[in-house]
């Protein structure tokens, strides 16, 4: 393997050329760079505005004004109250909040002892683990699934009836690995009939798809800064309705006592910031997207034989094109990539180094065995890399297709 700068190649018959193009970044569904307009406003807070929000002398009122400022305009952009704004430290952190919260806090704090979480099959590890955790402390956990590629509604009626009512329904609003865009309209219309608790994970969905909490009666959402060009380590659990959460941190009350400790307030500015123009952004920047996507996927569907698109025909966000690639493995795929200067994963950046299979693609095509390779847009990408993308893409599979063959 030789290395040159940043990018290694792996040694072979017409690489060399490839190799010193440009390096193309395909997995901005596990992160993003931060903005220069997102880092301009932290800037402000770090070396000026830096006083303790809780403080009550001039240097903390500044601090505690800006992190208002960036509740409101968070609030502002999803359309909601900037009093349902929590600001927490992830996208992890708050599906833990509104899933364990919601259990824990259930009856007055009679905690998981006959509580009910009801998630979608195809959710992120942050909400499918603290579903099982909540599992340990007595609650039942219930999972919808997929019928022919469509979100059991059925079945979600069927949990909803239940003899213990859910504590709360977790369906994330777009899946992170394969961009399928689950109905929340009618699950949040079937919630709302039921009396029940509605979470969405909005990680993958926030500034790529309409999230309008106004039109769709979400009880809590999460969203977080790194998905969309904001700081990592910043994320918000939207809380219309607080009573009933039981905190997961305890020694203040700070966020009004739901995420105790000092405020991060350059974050909450900076993930407020991302946000407010990632959905002001939105409607142009996913008809790029949807345009770039949707040429790399027809073009790499006819050259790779076998290949298909994981959640195809179904509505999908536009950033996400997942492939099923029989056989190959995954990780060899993706050091030929990363060989050749493209950066892509096998699906969620947060089952790396996991050799379980993809819960998410087990829901929606059980017992298959197919590689996946997860290419996600974004603004590091423009229509003049398709062709390198196509290009290095199919020809890694033909390699390594040919080396496997019996």
């Amino acid at each position: 393997m030789a290395c040159e700068g940043k990018v290694c190649s792996v040694e072979n018959k017409g690489a060399g050329a490839r190799s010193a193009a440009e390096p193309i970044y395909l997995d901005h569904a596990a992160t993003t760079p931060v903005r220069a307009e997102v880092a301009a406003v932290m800037a402000g807070c770090l070396t000026e505005d830096f006083g303790n929000p809780s403080s009550g002398h001039r240097w903390g009122r500044r601090a505690r004004a800006r992190l208002e400022e960036a509740r409101a305009t968070l609030g502002g952009a999803l359309g909601v109250e900037a009093g349902s704004v929590c600001f927490t430290r992830g996208g992890t952190e708050s599906d833990n909040l509104a899933v364990l919260g919601s259990v824990r806090g259930r009856d007055g704090g009679a905690g998981g002892r006959g509580a009910h979480v009801v998630t979608s099959a195809v959710e992120h590890p942050a909400v499918a683990a603290a579903a099982e955790r909540a599992v340990k402390e007595g609650a039942r956990h219930s999972v919808v699934g997929f019928e022919e590629g469509e979100f059991d509604l059925d079945g979600l009626r069927a949990a909803l009836r239940d003899r213990d009512r859910p504590g709360v329904v977790s369906c994330m609003w777009v899946n992170n690995e394969t961009g399928l865009e689950l109905p929340l309209a009618e699950i949040a219309a079937e919630c709302r009939r039921a009396g029940a608790r509605l979470h969405s994970d909005a990680v993958q969905a926030v500034g790529k798809i309409p999230v309008s909490l106004a039109e769709v009666p979400v009880d809590l959402l999460t969203v977080t800064g790194h998905k969309i060009y904001g700081p990592k380590g910043t994320g918000a659990l939207i809380a219309r309705h607080r009573r009933g959460i039981e905190p997961l941190h305890f020694g203040g009350g700070q966020e009004g006592g739901l995420r105790p400790g000092t405020e991060d307030v350059a974050g909450a500015a900076g993930l407020a910031e991302a946000v407010r123009l990632a959905v002001r952004e939105a409607p142009a920047e996913s008809r790029r997207l949807e345009t770039l996507r949707n040429e790399v996927e027809s073009r790499l569907i006819e050259k790779i034989s076998g290949a298909r698109v994981n959640a195809g025909g179904m509505r999908r966000a536009p950033h996400i094109l997942s492939l099923a690639i029989p056989g190959i493995d995954s990780d060899t795929l993706l050091a030929a990539l990363d060989a050749e200067g493209i950066a892509a994963s096998g699906g969620s950046a947060c089952a790396s180094g996991s050799s379980a299979p993809s819960a998410s693609l087990a829901a929606l095509y059980p017992g298959d065995t197919a590689a996946s390779l997860r290419l996600s847009f974004g603004r590091l990408n423009d229509s003049q890399q398709v062709d390198r993308i196509v290009s290095v893409v199919s020809d890694a599979v033909d390699r390594i297709r040919t080396l496997w063959a019996p």
